[in-house]
């Protein structure tokens, strides 16, 4: 019983390895000068010249514009109303630009350090009703020149937003 087991085992391995038939490198190869045939041809330029038909443009003739001078209006902006206290900087105006608020004092002093390297007159203003340190990057007595501020800060400070000191 072991040795016709041992037998079977034996033919069932000399079948499996010699049973493959052909190489499957033939076929990889024929695969490949296949792709390299197709490739050839498409590089290949066209026998017969191809004709395209350019179509005919006009010349835009421009008109002068005529331009308005512009008001904006910025009664419709936002504004904050705190009561703000002065910690370091060299004084509020009216209006001033928020670029970020803060519970810790050192956090608010650093950004304060990366607006001045920046060539801002950054300050720090302290609400006691919120507990928050509020870093000022600029302050104007016009409306108008704050909101103007807040949007160039906008590009590298989103949340820049607009303050009224009481």
């Amino acid at each position: 019983m072991k040795k016709s087991l041992v037998i079977c085992a034996g033919l069932c391995a000399v079948i499996a390895l010699t049973g493959c038939g052909k190489s499957k490198q033939s076929a990889y190869r024929a695969a490949y000068d296949r792709a390299v045939a197709a490739e050839a041809a498409e590089n290949t330029p066209a026998t017969q010249p191809v004709q395209t038909q350019v179509p005919v443009v006009t010349p835009v003739q421009t008109q002068p514009v005529q331009t308005q001078p512009t008001t904006t209006n910025y009664d419709n902006v936002h504004l904050r109303s705190e009561s703000l206290q002065l910690i370091n900087g060299s004084g509020l105006k009216a209006y001033s630009v928020v670029v970020g608020s803060f519970t810790v004092k050192a956090n608010a002093e650093g950004l304060q350090n990366t607006l001045k390297e920046a060539g801002y007159d950054a300050q720090i203003a302290y609400n006691a009703g919120k507990s928050m340190y509020r870093v000022i990057a600029s302050t104007f007595n016009e409306k108008g020149a704050a909101v103007q501020s807040r949007d160039q800060l906008r590009s590298k400070y989103a949340d820049a937003w607009l303050l009224y000191n009481n």
